[in-house]
């Protein structure tokens, strides 16, 4: 049986709060015995619940580094009753490199799960996560959003699942990280991803999609920081009542929801997000690149309701997601 090489440099049972790395043992060229060192902390007191939080499970994403850097930074073991572990950089050599992928060997962490143990570095990550920590945690967020090819209304989110039990769960838990925005969603690409192992392990699971574009916001930092601590106090992890503010509920039942180009084009957005959308509405237009002259291509909406997600650079290619449409529904 394969053997996973990554090893915690601190232990993940022990009481107060120690940070420390998961070292993963990397052979290459400037380092012959070199190591992806992925900081972790790891905050117990006594007996009680486990929550495990992620983030840069894509290294372009920033608002769960942040806030769990924050997290990890100031939570205090008197403020909780049971064991919070936080890595704020999931995906670590994605992280440092600003890119979707690992730069080391181009695999997305999110679309490799269960991994190998014996498998490339992003495998190995996948792996350990999926046997060692995923196992021991309750309640599991991992913090998104969209990159430098994505832009997001703010909002957290839980999937449809055939377990209508752990489905309701995740939904309590979700609407208590109380995003601006908060999203039913329809998964229309899950194989391989973090969400579906977690989910088929029965675990509570919370994500997110917080903005996008490569950078975030101080609006966007400031939802993950209050949201992270709303689900440890929704969870009985840490001491105290969720914050809450309104929030608009959305849904994504289908594929109609998706907006997607068929061209290579200049981009011209004609909705911006959070407006209003009908179906039947020209959302962007995709003009040609290669000559004036010539009509652009009207990218249509297929549903009612409000443009959740949008795409980012100015350039898109055939196959590209131009928008997303969330459907407004009354609070569950």
């Amino acid at each position: 049986m394969a053997f996973n090489p990554i090893k915690p440099t601190l232990s993940l049972d022990a009481e107060g709060k120690n940070h420390g790395y998961l070292r993963l043992p990397y052979s290459r060229d400037d380092s012959a015995w070199g190591s992806v060192m992925i900081p972790i902390t790891v905050i117990k007191n006594g007996e009680g619940p486990t929550a495990l939080l992620t983030g840069g499970n894509h290294g372009d994403e920033y608002e769960g580094p942040v806030a769990l850097m924050d997290l990890a930074l100031n939570l205090e073991p008197s403020e909780i009753n049971g064991r919070v572990i936080i890595v704020p950089a999931f995906n670590y050599p994605a992280f440092r490199s600003g890119s979707r992928t690992s730069p080391i060997d181009h695999v997305n962490l999110n679309r490799c799960f269960p991994g190998r143990p014996d498998g490339s570095v992003t495998q190995k990550i996948a792996d350990y996560f999926n046997t060692k920590l995923v196992p021991l945690s309750d309640i599991v967020l991992d913090f998104h959003s969209g990159g430098k090819t994505l832009d997001f209304i703010p909002f957290a989110c839980a999937h449809v699942l055939e377990d209508k039990n752990l489905q309701t769960a995740c939904f309590e838990a979700v609407k208590a990280f109380n995003a601006p925005y908060t999203m039913m969603l329809l998964e229309i690409d899950n194989e391989g991803m973090y969400d579906t192992a977690v989910e088929a392990q029965g675990k509570i699971f919370v994500t997110t999609e917080l903005g996008g574009g490569g950078t975030s916001t101080a609006r966007s930092i400031a939802a993950a920081k209050k949201g992270v601590r709303n689900v440890l106090k929704h969870s009985g992890i840490m001491k105290g009542d969720p914050v809450m503010e309104p929030t608009i509920f959305l849904d994504m039942p289908d594929e109609d929801c998706f907006v997607f180009s068929e061209d290579d084009g200049l981009i011209e957005p004609l909705v911006d997000l959070g407006d209003e959308v009908t179906a039947g509405d020209t959302v962007a237009r995709i003009w040609p690149l290669d000559r004036t002259g010539r009509d652009p291509v009207d990218c249509i909406a297929r549903r009612s309701g409000i443009l959740a997600s949008r795409h980012f650079p100015g350039l898109v290619k055939s196959g590209d997601c131009i928008g997303v449409v969330g459907l407004i529904v009354e609070s569950p």
